[in-house]
């Protein structure tokens, strides 16, 4: 799959992991979508209303409030459970052919029934449109969808894969009607007709209306009789100021560290409050393998005995983020510590300078580090300079930092323009594959030349078809192991993911887990 890279949610991204959120209290009133409307600001864009289509963190929040999927994650949980469907299950030891059975009664908003036809539908069209935006890219392994009756589906997969589940738990499974969507292109008019606990009344350049669908069956409660999500486009002080004056209720994605902070230490005197979830959305550096300098392994293990991660959080990102020492983050299963343990979390001149040496390299290494805050927030120029100095304050680098615009960053990268590079990721779902198959498998989405014939050949094949997944743990940290040996990438932080709320709202803490699934039905407000 395409890197979902995009803002960080704390600065920078939404994200994973498991663990409640601190703040914001229990919701006390409304229920069944008979209380106060909500308005919510963001910084993102929601990119499509096309499930076919969208592949960014705006996009899925609509699809995860207007669609169903057969599968949902509960709050506060990664393990999908039962949403359109009744039951899922695999019915081979392989892995290789999945069975669900649909709920009775499942319509869409405006009535049509829900049926298998629906999901087959949804399915087969996002793999014919194929769209270079959208989700099908996820789904390699799906080989055919069959609806033997109205009420069953069955996934034919071409190779192993316990993560499927989890997969079509995502925005990714999002099941649309077969009667208002065209097998063969996108839908083009904002508009989406799903079978989730809302309808999409609106959709323009500045905001997205939505009401409660009085059609809806499944899981989800509503509290609230509606949501209003505006769209601030990147303008981060329009977005503190609308919270502050109460234009809207809730700040998500794209407050800066420091005007988190700041209301923060206010410590609600605003009538605003922060709360703090957890996030799986990760950054790392990326080393193109080809490139004549930070394609010596000398040069990477170098940097990585240099890189501070404790002081690039607290000055930079003001303690925001936390430290990231593998490639797979603090509170999914498999995860380990590789880099700290082969590198340490203290800088040292003295190894980084053995490991040049290593390598026959003795004068000081010029190198750039390249940015895109168009992409990644306007933090990120600031902390690769801050890498830079890092690497200059040694005396074995000569570091510098240049910046250009996505579109122009990620044809660079294709081309092999650049050494070293910054990726962020957001998780499409909860599980150890999904932040080492799109990095590390054939035809990764880094672009940075490297492979691995043990991770490729082996370990992530095998990790896939492993039902079990605690059984996985021992080859993930085979896998993170090897990638913290040979370098590919240097892992640099792990978000915390942040919302902040007017007095009298609540249910944040249900909306901001591991799951990545901000769910508007937990929102109420007094």
């Amino acid at each position: 799959m395409n890197m979902r890279n995009q803002w960080p949610v704390l600065p920078i991204v939404a994200g994973l992991a498991s663990g409640l959120l601190t703040g914001c209290g229990t919701e006390d009133g409304a229920s069944g979508g008979t209380g106060s409307s909500v308005v919510m600001g963001m910084s993102d864009d929601v990119l499509a209303t096309d499930p076919a289509s969208g592949y960014d963190p705006g996009s899925w929040l609509l699809f995860n409030n207007v669609f169903q999927s057969l599968l949902s994650f509960p709050k506060g949980g990664t393990e999908p459970e039962p949403e359109a469907a009744k039951q899922c299950s695999f019915t081979d030891t392989r892995a290789m052919v999945y069975r669900c059975e649909l709920k009775d009664g499942l319509t869409f908003s405006n009535g049509d029934d829900l049926t298998s036809e629906d999901v087959k539908f949804s399915f087969d069209r996002m793999l014919k449109i194929n769209d270079s935006a959208g989700p099908a890219i996820m789904f390699p392994m799906l080989g055919k969808v069959d609806a033997p009756d109205a009420k069953t589906v069955v996934f034919r997969l071409k190779v192993p894969d316990a993560t499927f589940p989890s997969k079509i738990a995502s925005g990714a499974g999002s099941i649309v009607d077969h009667r208002q969507y065209d097998a063969n292109g996108l839908r083009t008019d904002d508009k989406a007709v799903g079978s989730g606990p809302y309808k999409l009344d609106s959709f323009d350049k500045d905001e997205a209306v939505f009401s409660v669908n009085s059609h809806y069956k499944g899981t989800a409660e509503v509290k609230n009789s509606g949501v209003t999500l505006k769209f601030f486009h990147g303008d981060r002080a329009g977005l503190k100021t609308a919270l502050e004056s109460g234009d809207v209720d809730i700040a998500y994605r794209g407050l800066s560290a420091t005007d988190i902070a700041d209301l923060d230490q206010q410590d609600g005197k605003k009538g605003v409050e922060v709360i703090e979830g957890s996030s799986a959305e990760v950054q790392h550096l990326v080393f193109n393998m080809k490139d004549p300098v930070a394609g010596k392994v000398g040069v990477r293990k170098a940097m990585a005995y240099l890189l501070d991660r404790d002081a690039l959080v607290k000055n930079v990102y003001q303690g925001t983020a936390t430290p990231l020492y593998s490639i797979i983050p603090a509170g999914i299963a498999g995860h380990n510590t590789a880099f700290f343990d082969t590198y340490g979390a203290r800088p040292s001149k003295e190894k980084a300078a053995a490991a040049l040496r290593a390598d026959g390299i003795t004068g000081k290494v010029k190198l750039t580090l390249w940015s895109t805050p168009s992409r990644y927030g306007p933090a990120t120029d600031e902390e690769l300079k801050a890498i830079a100095g890092q690497l200059n304050a040694s005396g074995l680098f000569q570091a510098d930092v240049k910046s250009v615009g996505f579109d122009q960053y990620e044809k660079d990268i294709a081309q092999g323009k650049y050494g070293v590079y910054v990726k962020g990721w957001v998780p499409d779902y909860p599980d150890a594959d999904n932040f080492t198959a799109p990095f590390f498998g054939k035809g990764n989405v880094l672009g940075n030349n490297y492979s691995n014939n043990t991770i490729t050949g082996s370990l992530i094949p095998g990790t896939a078809a492993q039902s079990d997944r605690a059984a996985t743990d021992k080859d993930f940290g085979k896998l993170q192991d090897i990638v913290a040996d040979e370098l590919p990438v240097l892992p640099v932080w792990q978000a915390k993911q942040y919302a902040l709320v007017r007095d009298g709202v609540y249910g944040l803490e249900y909306c901001l887990d591991a799951s990545t699934v901000f769910r508007f039905w937990e929102l109420s407000k007094s």
